[in-house]
């Protein structure tokens, strides 16, 4: 039989209050235990290892959502919704998936590739109706710089003479014969062929790890990347991206940097650099810029009113190629252009499985703000909809979307918010949008790429950094930020300058140290107010936030709001004699000086007769006789929590003031028990609320004892 725990038995009471405290028993039967972990184990093998018709059904089907949702599709009432939005962001996809390859170190017509991909794939996997995936401007970046590095490693940024000479020379030796020759052999594939080959083999790993978390369920890393935390990290992320386009504004010819302080030596280069110049290109970027930064705020202001985003981007792409070839840009002012995009698909080619090794850490962060952010959009929208994603699902997605097309000459895709947000204004009710928009790009793929070759770099480096808007944007919100929450705020900042400032990598490593530091010193100095009682109820608060509350004679209530464990064990035993005034150790190390000093006042009075002095005798009164501690904010307590409870009560109790807990949750309550805390059959002395600690303190007789007797 299970036992009964006598939460609140105590009936000793004053005769003169015997009527007014009536204490009632409350028992509590706890629950069964729950199984072994061996038995839990060994039931979700079965259920996992099972075999039947209908599981085999759940499960392709759970695996396969479009399978769930295509039979199902109302024709009538979501196809006109669905090509409108597949159009409208196929189109603006088109000039950023080239523009932001020069990000990602790679050439034009592998951003369209990614984005024919992504689109397609998420579509088949994902479980959101309105989340758009391609290309993401911090992903770009962060593949761009282990690219470029790559790149560097093989040889490639060597002087234009002494690669010819490598190339030439690797044709005559056989590459198996030392490393050196291995080095030589990849010369043979041209700086562009083997930057590819460095992003999809990034990608196919990012993916490989992405489905490794949905596999093994281990989408709660996300929670420790905060709001605030994305934020910073994709604001720093993107001043990066900024810094790395301000050379094609420009028309620099500079070496990209890479590494810690990147951004810093870019800028010094830039400026070092300043007086080569190309003015054309310096003209065309503030032209682009004066079209684009005010039609993307006119988009932004009416987008209630528009039916859908005026299309600017592929205007300005339109009207640039078309002014840059019959201008003669490139031959006659040298300005740098998009050259020769291929139609069609290249023969897949599976990832170089040499480079893991050299870019297997790197994708980890890759792959972690992919999932991040594509799970939390997918959950954002479901949410605004009505309908509910699983998060499993989506990193097995997002997965695919980088595994498969890593085979096609693809790089690195999440979900983005710009474009899921014109893709939802836009009419968009399932992911056939997305198919939609594959198709769009396709056809820029058979058919227009080769048109974009006189397209200037600089026209992208704007199109890039005018869609870093947004994110630029978050630095007017700091006030409000700061209003709400200046720890967040502090975060935000902390991670946007570091990823900014170091790199992003170390950027956002340094969030997540830091917003864990932030929740730790939360808890290692909590609130500990004291409460007072609110008339005519049984409530109590704090003292120090509300007016009009009154207080027991002879009982403090305290309240630590925050588990106690190893690192705020001293915090909280410093707040409550601060709180209470006294400090038991004091008390009575100051009782036993008092008491040896009237000793012997006393045997010097007395001719050297011992003589016994009381302690009670020597003792002031302290103004209280009961402590009570209300424990609803103590999510759990540590071997260290039970002791320094432990210590508090028997220093208490020798300066004859007892500790009652009061609101003590289950998990707290067991951990006491099993810490033995209290004495053999004094586990009843738990109140379930601070009421009745207060009442019992008050009944008791003498106001005597320890919080471990009656």
């Amino acid at each position: 039989m299970a036992e009964f725990n006598n939460v609140h038995s105590v009936t000793e009471v004053s005769e003169e209050d015997d009527a007014k405290h009536s204490f009632h028993g409350m028992f509590l039967e706890p629950q069964e235990e729950k199984r072994s972990m061996k038995a839990l184990l060994v039931k979700h093998a079965k259920k996992t290892c099972s075999c039947t018709p209908a599981k085999i059904k759940d499960y392709v089907f759970g695996f396969f959502p479009i399978l769930l949702w295509l039979p199902k599709y109302k024709l009538r009432e979501y196809l006109l919704g669905d090509i409108m939005s597949g159009v409208i962001v196929g189109v603006l996809l088109v000039p950023q998936s080239i523009a932001y390859s020069l990000l990602a170190g790679q050439e034009p017509i592998y951003g369209l590739y990614t984005s024919f991909f992504a689109s397609i794939i998420y579509a088949i996997f994902g479980t959101s109706r309105h989340i758009s995936v391609g290309i993401f401007g911090v992903l770009c970046l962060m593949l761009g710089q282990v690219v470029d590095r790559e790149v560097e490693r093989a040889g490639y940024d060597l002087e234009p003479a002494a690669l010819s000479v490598l190339t030439h020379t690797a044709a005559h030796v056989n590459a198996s014969s030392s490393p050196l020759n291995q080095t030589l052999q990849k010369l043979t594939c041209d700086k562009s062929c083997y930057a590819i080959t460095v992003g999809a083999t990034m990608t196919f790993i990012a993916g490989v790890y992405q489905v490794a978390m949905g596999f093994f369920q281990v989408g709660f890393i996300s929670v420790y990347l905060s709001d605030s935390l994305l934020s910073g990290f994709v604001t720093g992320a993107s001043i990066t991206v900024l810094t790395s386009q301000a050379k094609y504004l420009l028309g620099l010819d500079i070496p990209r940097s890479s590494g810690i302080g990147s951004l810093i030596t870019t800028w010094i280069n830039i400026f070092r650099n300043i007086h080569k110049t190309n003015v054309c290109d310096a003209i065309t970027s503030f032209l682009c810029f004066l079209v684009l930064i005010p039609t993307k705020e006119l988009n932004e202001r009416f987008k209630s009113k528009l039916k859908a985003p005026i299309p600017v981007e592929l205007g300005v792409v339109v009207v640039a190629t078309l002014a840059s070839h019959f201008g003669k840009l490139r031959e006659t002012y040298g300005s740098s252009i998009s050259g020769h995009i291929p139609t069609g698909f290249l023969p897949p080619r599976p990832p170089d499985w040499n480079l893991i090794p050299n870019v297997a850490l790197d994708a980890i962060p890759i792959a972690i703000i992919g999932f991040a952010i594509t799970v939390s959009l997918s959950e954002m929208f479901a949410k605004k909809h009505g309908y509910s994603v699983k998060a499993n699902q989506e990193m097995y997605a997002i997965g695919f979307c980088n595994i498969i097309p890593s085979f096609f000459h693809c790089f690195t895709t999440s979900a983005a918010l710009a474009k899921t947000l014109v893709k939802e204004s836009t009419g968009c009710r399932t992911q056939v949008s997305g198919m939609v928009t594959g198709l769009v790009i396709l056809l820029v793929l058979l058919v227009i790429a080769p048109l974009f070759y006189s397209l200037q770099k600089c026209v992208l480096a704007v199109i890039t950094i005018a869609n870093l808007r947004g994110a630029l944007q978050k630095f007017k919100d700091l006030p409000k930020m700061w209003h709400l929450s200046r720890v967040d705020t502090v975060i935000w900042l902390v991670t946007m300058a570091a990823s900014a400032l170091i790199s992003t990598e170390i950027g956002l490593l340094v969030g997540v140290c830091f917003s864990m530091l932030c929740v730790i010193f939360r808890t290692q100095r909590p609130e500990a107010p004291l409460l007072g009682w609110v008339a005519e109820s049984e409530t109590y608060e704090s003292l120090s936030a509300y007016k009009n509350l009154q207080t027991k004679p002879g009982i403090v209530v305290f309240r630590f709001e925050a588990p106690l464990y190893y690192i705020n064990k001293e915090c909280f035993k410093s707040i409550l004699y601060k709180q209470t005034g006294v400090n038991p150790v004091w008390v009575k190390v100051a009782k036993k000086k008092a008491a040896k000093r009237m000793l012997k006042e006393k045997e010097a009075d007395s001719g050297g007769n011992q003589t016994s002095i009381s302690m009670d005798f020597v003792s002031e009164p302290l103004g209280f006789h009961t402590i009570v501690i209300d424990c609803c904010a103590v999510q759990f307590l540590d071997t260290a929590g039970i002791r320094t409870l432990k210590e508090v009560c028997r220093d208490y109790g020798e300066i004859d003031v007892q500790v009652l807990l009061a609101q003590c949750n289950p998990s707290v309550r067991s951990s006491l028990i099993r810490g033995e805390f209290f004495k053999e059959g004094e586990d009843h002395l738990l109140f379930h609320s601070v009421h009745q600690a207060v009442d019992f303190a008050l009944g008791a007789p003498g106001h005597s004892g320890a919080s471990a007797s009656k």
